[in-house]
């Protein structure tokens, strides 16, 4: 009766008319952004921080919830005519999804990944909605120690689970921390890492980072590469899949949702894995695996669920802990923080308008979706013959537009543009820049619970295996970065993330 109430009073937000438009605008912005191929998710909320600013706090992440799991959507349109994934979720869906495009059945693989996202969308919003509760009375039991030992769990899947070497990983996360250090310490009032610069004395701007390491790296990194779009000339045929194709996909589909939704609670790639992970299981319990990558329906059913199970139940630890478990997520802690939420448990009793307002609003999300995308397709195809080229100048105006609009400091354009440098160079170099983004967000955090700990406990870092609770999930991080190092795991994790 509890939930049904707390639903109530989500929809009852998520269904005014101003929470509504906003969720159609993310909606429609994120199934943009997921068709057209170099700009992603994580650059386009970079760039639409800002904009969140006149906006209220529930409108803002309803906004730009909705980009993200929208980009879900629009991902699979670009992978299945083009080749080519719009999102690092779609990279699989191109196997089988492109072969059923060029032999004719390029509107049944649209369908079926439409109608598979809409289903697990629906299932994860569920899943949110029934752990939401349980999650938000056990964080109100940890105490600072038991925070800071949780968000170092948190880093640890984070290195594990990164793309590439984790030795690269950890240097990643040890910058962010680095770099969430920048600033005038509170409790003593010295500048840390300012090396003299006045702009620094209030730490390094999130959206400054997040907006050059992303949006004007995602833009030099695709300016690198060459231009190839295999878009399918064919007729896209009917959208809706034949009874013989249901039969086919449900299964896959129940399977995908379920392994999407729990490894997107994961911290790292959680989200990114889980398409993968369906991928893989599909072909290995199919009676004839080499129908896959020739057109298999089930090679676009089971990931394209596993992907938008995984991108909303993201949201889980997000909304009951305040821990991000990826970068997508920790941009929206930036967005919290920028509108005066404290991330966390606290959210539900505090804000209980704001977390089940997002909850409700994703179950809308998800219908305006499967409505946007199936009727449009013929906009989205015509959009995907845009060369790359004509798009990226508009891309950096915004940025710089949107950069500056913050602290109205043209020292920020220049920053970001700096730190866009420096990520195309850690692109090139095979660092993966999305656990230095969750090192940055929690970086702050974790001092502070760190000193809290600390000061509660005398000074004794005793604290930390004296209390159960983060005595235990200390035990699991070291757990997981050791079996991650054994060289047998190690091996198979390389070869895991090479396919």
């Amino acid at each position: 009766m509890e939930t049904i109430a707390h639903l109530s009073l989500g929809f009852g937000v998520a269904l005014t008319l101003k929470n509504i438009a906003l969720c159609f605008v993310g909606c429609l912005v994120g199934t943009l952004i997921g068709v057209l191929p170099g700009v992603g998710p994580i650059a386009t909320i970079s760039i639409l921080l800002p904009i969140t600013f006149g906006l209220d706090p529930t409108g803002a992440l309803i906004m730009l919830a909705g980009i993200y799991y929208g980009a879900q959507y629009g991902g699979s349109t670009t992978a299945i005519l083009v080749n080519i994934p719009g999102e690092a979720t779609s990279v699989v869906t191109t196997l089988d999804g492109h072969q059923m495009a060029k032999q004719g059945r390029a509107g049944v693989a649209l369908g079926t990944a439409a109608i598979g996202s809409f289903f697990a969308g629906c299932v994860a919003t569920v899943i949110i909605a029934a752990l939401g509760a349980p999650l938000t009375r056990l964080a109100l039991l940890f105490g600072p120690a038991e925070y800071f030992s949780l968000m170092v769990m948190g880093l640890c899947f984070a290195v594990v689970l990164a793309r590439g070497s984790i030795l690269k990983a950890f240097c990643m996360i040890m910058l962010g921390l680095l770099f969430s250090t920048v600033g005038t310490d509170l409790e003593t009032g010295q500048e840390r890492l300012t090396f003299g610069i006045a702009s620094l004395a209030d730490g390094i701007d999130f959206s400054v980072l997040a907006m050059g390491v992303f949006g004007f790296a995602e833009v030099l990194r695709n300016l690198e590469a060459p231009e190839a779009r295999d878009v399918v000339k064919g007729k896209i045929g009917r959208l809706l899949p034949g009874w013989s194709d249901i039969k086919q996909c449900i299964k896959p589909v129940l399977r995908g949702t379920a392994i999407g939704g729990t490894l997107g609670i994961l911290p790292g790639n959680g989200a990114v894995l889980g398409p993968f992970a369906s991928y893989t299981m599909e072909k290995k319990i199919a009676k004839d695996p080499s129908r896959f990558g020739r057109g298999a329906i089930e090679g676009v059913a089971g990931p394209e669920s596993a992907n938008n199970a995984g991108a909303q139940t993201a949201f889980i630890p997000l909304l009951t802990l305040g821990i991000p478990p990826n970068a997508v997520m920790a941009l929206m802690v930036g967005a919290m923080t920028i509108h005066g939420i404290i991330p966390g448990p606290q959210v539900m009793t505090r804000n209980p308008e704001l977390f089940w307002g997002m909850i409700a609003s994703m179950w809308l999300g998800n219908l305006m979706l499967l409505v946007i995308n199936l009727p449009l397709v013929g906009i989205w195809v015509k959009l995907l013959q845009v060369p790359y080229r004509l798009m990226f100048p508009a891309i950096l105006i915004f940025c710089c537009i949107g950069i500056y609009s913050v602290n109205n400091q043209p020292l920020d354009v220049a920053f970001t543009a700096l730190f866009g440098l420096f990520g195309y160079l850690l692109i090139k170099l095979g660092f993966e820049p999305a656990p230095m983004l969750l090192g940055f967000v929690l970086g702050k955090l974790m001092e502070e619970k760190l000193r809290q700990a600390l000061i509660i406990s005398r000074g004794s870092f005793l604290t930390f295996v004296e209390r159960p609770i983060s005595a235990g999930l200390l035990v699991v991080a070291v757990l997981v970065l050791a079996i991650a190092l054994l060289p047998s795991i190690a091996k198979k994790r390389e070869e895991v993330f090479t396919e």
